[in-house]
């Protein structure tokens, strides 16, 4: 997983609320192509129009957003189905971030296991922010720091899980975490084996192998 510490681009606004997992990506690209080739796909519903032309009114369409790194949305972005595959749709588009006062706890979740930074705000927040981005000036989001700036405004504060943060720095899912405590986890493993040596024989298969002697 690709390290987080911070961002900086454009920050597209689509301040729309309950924007569903379904939008994101629809279910049919994911049985044809792999997480990576996702990108070309998220979003279809708004981004395209029924003759698969783009809708020019959709804002990362439009030139200073198309590509932007961050997204600013509206409350509950990610609701719906638990569906990885939006993670992986908006991160082939080049996002890195999203913005929202609120997100489906999925979604929220499954941003943290891929690289993808979701960090709440408030609302009027938000609409600052979105003000200034309209304009196309880059906005940075600094996770070491843990606060958001664009232009003139005073940089924003926000709060983050600080174990979710450090796995966000360090690039590291679920599993990498828990790589990290190998050691420890080979040291107990083999003092166990001498305190409890019943626990560790060999599992007998109910069925013989035919393949053995």
């Amino acid at each position: 997983m690709r390290p987080f510490t911070t961002v900086s681009g454009p920050a597209a606004p689509l301040l729309l609320a309950n924007v569903d997992t379904d939008v994101i990506i629809r279910i049919e690209p994911l049985t044809q192509h792999p997480p990576h080739a996702l990108g070309p796909f998220a979003f279809a519903p708004l981004r395209y129009r029924a003759d698969s032309s783009e809708e020019p009114g959709f804002v990362l369409n439009q030139a200073r957003f198309r590509g932007a790194p961050i997204l600013l949305a509206g409350a509950n972005f990610g609701c719906g189905s638990s569906r990885e595959a939006a993670v992986w749709a908006l991160m082939g588009m080049g996002l890195r971030c999203v913005i929202a006062p609120s997100f489906g706890d999925i979604f929220f979740a499954n941003c943290f296991q891929n690289g993808m930074l979701p960090v709440v705000l408030a609302e009027a927040a938000i609409a600052d922010l979105a003000e200034v981005a309209r304009t196309g000036l880059p906005m940075t989001v600094d996770l070491v720091e843990r606060r958001v700036s664009i232009g003139d405004l005073a940089p924003v504060s926000f709060a983050i899980d600080e174990s979710r943060r450090l796995s966000l720095l360090e690039g590291l899912d679920a599993i990498g975490l828990t790589q990290k405590d190998a050691p420890a986890i080979a040291a107990w493993q083999a003092a166990d084996r001498l305190r409890r040596p019943w626990a560790w024989q060999p599992v007998r298969r109910a069925v013989p192998d035919p393949r053995e002697p």
